[in-house]
């Protein structure tokens, strides 16, 4: 299950504060994170360590990020990539990757489901607001890389449609699953993605966030930079 969270074993940096902290006199200049670094911190360092600044949907067209895609050519798009991995009980995959049978959790609402036509992939931090944070600047490519994100299974999750529509665009300053059992993991895993990304933070979205780890463990996240 994809919810059990594991570190990244690929290259373990220190913080991330601390790669963009400039060097002392006579040593090398520090080397700020880039795409493929992995980096390690507790989450509020992590937090501490996001820019931030005002958001801007000016120019937002959903169609500007690409989805689902079938990146690896194997007959599977994204959705169906994502569904095949968070299943409780694996699907049954036919002709064209139709996936029938099988059974889903979605930690949102804290909900079974047995019916895949029930559930919606939900961009973590969605298309909208990373426009607003940064994604208005990137390629089309890149672009299309965030909204097909398997390469950390933090980025997109199957959970009921109903939640995901309830969320919408939202950022946690004001919506947050209504499950309050996974409310820790979801903010965990937002703050991880926007590092995974390099995207900002506004005011009211920080603010949500510290609030909200007050009631949380402050435990340590492994991101891969994809940016």
């Amino acid at each position: 299950m994809r919810f059990t969270r594991t570190c990244l074993a690929i290259t373990t940096l220190t913080a991330l504060a601390a790669l963009l902290t400039p060097a002392t006199a006579g040593a090398a200049p520090a080397r700020a994170a880039a795409a493929g670094d992995t980096v390690t911190l507790a989450v509020r360092d992590a937090l501490a360590s996001l820019p931030v600044q005002e958001e801007d949907r000016a120019g937002y067209v959903r169609a500007k990020f690409r989805h689902w895609v079938d990146a690896d050519k194997d007959g599977c798009n994204t959705r169906q990539e994502v569904l095949k991995a968070e299943a409780l009980e694996p699907p049954v995959q036919g002709p064209q990757c139709a996936l029938s049978g099988g059974s889903w959790y979605s930690p949102y609402d804290d909900a079974y489901f047995t019916d895949a036509r029930q559930l919606d992939i939900d961009h973590l931090v969605p298309l909208a607001e990373a426009w607003d944070s940064g994604a208005s600047t990137w390629s089309a490519k890149e672009r299309e890389d965030y909204a097909n994100d398997l390469g950390d299974d933090r980025a997109l999750i199957a959970v009921s449609a109903k939640s995901n529509r309830s969320k919408a665009d939202q950022d946690p300053s004001t919506w947050l699953p209504p499950f309050a059992g996974y409310r820790c993991q979801y903010v965990t895993d937002w703050i991880a993605d926007k590092i995974r990304w390099g995207l900002t933070i506004d005011g009211a979205e920080q603010a949500a966030l510290n609030e909200s780890l007050t009631r949380c463990p402050d435990e340590q996240i492994s991101v891969t930079r994809a940016r």
